[in-house]
């Protein structure tokens, strides 16, 4: 027997969309142009860069917009139903709220497994096509400025460069000087030379052609012939953010922290059987000794990774809690404006829901909660009050 759907609920799936679509388009234009001039404020892109950048920065915000477009949706839509009687005379031909409700409920459990695509798939892949856009343009931006001023310092890698001139991609007579913390600058300066920025490794590649390379204890190294050096772009080699990779990469790069951290205890056993033998029982109870701060970065890596995973499924699973709580409060809101339903439901969610969820990631990374529950604390007080107010609606 073929499956279909009643013309009510068909309007009103159809009006939930409709109204989403407008609302999700809208949001996300706007906050298109807050993410773009940031981008292009911290990383003095020109226009061709930000256009190219667009594409990718559209997947990284709807995981944002999805949320509060959907609640913003079945306020309009909802409240315009009970205000308008709809949803009276519906009951009086013996239809019940729920099947007015279902839905709403059914679009936004599809909207969360779609923004659990996003933010596991969409996000990592366009911001590591963001990353590589603002590269590709820092060489651009670099190249510019040594044409135009001769000259380019990034305080960040300790790098100064000075050139006689540039042609092409190719400087001419160019000088390096290139210091790492406070130790002593070394020194490169050649005929000719090119540079390449290496996102990967976030390192400057410099190749130089007949040069010469002053080291700080003044040992020099002379160049006949082309040689490329290594020169690190950022003050500190940064670790992958887990929030930029996939749940997969998570779950694999776990598994190589595990066996490390299985690594560590059987070295850091051995060295305490070592100790005890030797009488050196202070380094036993040294929480500043090495292995030790070794397993604290395993665990806190460990702490962040997990948070991560679980982070995801409960942002991802709050379009669906936004609806249980939006559409029933739209109904019983009936006469007041949609504008007010949604104030109801959005003041409440940004000054408690999102205030508890991130409080409870941050204690969930340090490793002070289990984020296997921590992470869904305010799933279950939005499915409490929307249990409450759906009981609420359903009786009366």
């Amino acid at each position: 027997m073929r499956f279909q759907i009643p013309l009510l609920q068909r309007y009103v799936f159809a009006e939930v969309l409709r109204i989403f679509t407008f609302v999700v388009l809208c949001l996300t234009v706007l906050l298109i142009f807050v993410g773009v001039f940031q981008q292009a404020s911290q990383s003095g892109l020109g226009p061709m860069q930000l256009i190219r950048i667009l594409p990718y920065i559209v997947p990284s915000l709807l995981p944002f917009t999805i949320p509060a477009a959907l609640l913003l949706t079945v306020s309009i839509v909802y409240g315009r139903l009970a205000g308008d009687l709809e949803i009276t005379a519906a009951k009086a031909a013996g239809i019940s709220v729920s099947s007015l409700l279902w839905p709403s409920f059914v679009i936004g459990a599809a909207l969360s497994a779609f923004s659990l695509i996003l933010i596991d798939q969409a996000i990592p892949w366009a911001v590591g096509n963001i990353q590589r856009t603002v590269v590709e343009a820092m060489e651009e931006i670099v190249l510019d400025r040594l044409r135009t001023e001769r000259q380019f310092g990034d305080r960040r890698s300790g790098l100064h460069v000075t050139v006689e001139s540039v042609e092409g991609r190719v400087l001419k007579r160019p000088v390096f000087q290139y210091q790492r913390g406070d130790s002593q600058a070394a020194t490169m300066w050649a005929d000719e030379a090119t540079i390449r920025l290496d996102p990967e490794n976030d390192e400057i590649l410099v190749t130089l052609s007949r040069g010469t390379i002053e080291l700080p204890n003044r040992q020099k190294i002379y160049i006949n012939r082309e040689e490329t050096r290594r020169i690190g772009w950022r003050s500190s080699k940064n670790e992958t953010q887990p929030r930029h990779l996939p749940i997969r990469q998570i779950n694999r790069e776990l598994d190589a922290v595990a066996l490390e951290r299985t690594r560590a205890d059987e070295r850091m056993a051995i060295e305490a059987a070592f100790a005890m033998t030797q009488g050196k029982f202070e380094t036993l109870i040294d929480p500043k000794s090495r292995r030790k701060r070794l397993l604290a970065d395993i665990d806190e890596r460990t702490d962040r990774m997990h948070t991560e995973i679980h982070s995801r499924y409960a942002m991802a699973c709050s379009c669906l809690f936004f609806v249980l709580v939006g559409a029933p409060l739209a109904v019983l809101k009936a006469k007041a404006r949609f504008l007010t339903s949604f104030l109801y439901c959005f003041v409440p969610i940004t000054t408690g829901y999102y205030p508890l969820v991130l409080g409870m990631m941050a204690q969930s990374k340090k490793g002070h909660v289990d984020p296997m529950w921590a992470m869904w604390i305010g799933n279950a007080a939005l499915a409490f009050a929307g249990y409450l107010l759906l009981r609420r609606v359903l009786r009366h």
